[in-house]
């Protein structure tokens, strides 16, 4: 076995073969507009995260979306943002006042 059979055994795949089998669950689709209750519990998320953010240390975020839907208009993703900037806030106080030896 040569060097040029092993160059050829290497050959590139196809563009089609390239592209991952998981695209097409990552691109956006429509949605339906909220419900007057879904746009209710959209809304008390945001106040339990702008409450959050308040009360934390934190001057900003960056949060991605997954599934198809913006974080920002799922409830259940707006307050794990929020119990994030509560946890974090909470760690930092706890570690703050230890001293390393």
């Amino acid at each position: 076995m040569g060097l040029w059979s092993w160059f050829a055994r290497r050959r590139k795949p196809t563009p089609a073969a390239r592209r991952p089998t998981f695209a097409a669950a990552i691109e956006p689709k429509d949605h339906e507009p909220l419900t007057p209750e879904q746009l209710a519990d959209l809304k008390a998320a945001w106040a339990e995260l702008a409450e959050a953010a308040k009360e934390s240390a934190a001057t900003s975020f960056h949060a991605c979306s997954r599934g198809g839907k913006p974080w920002q208009e799922d409830p259940a993703a707006v307050r794990s943002m929020a119990a994030l900037l509560r946890r974090v806030d909470a760690e930092d106080a706890a570690t703050e006042g230890l001293t390393a030896t």
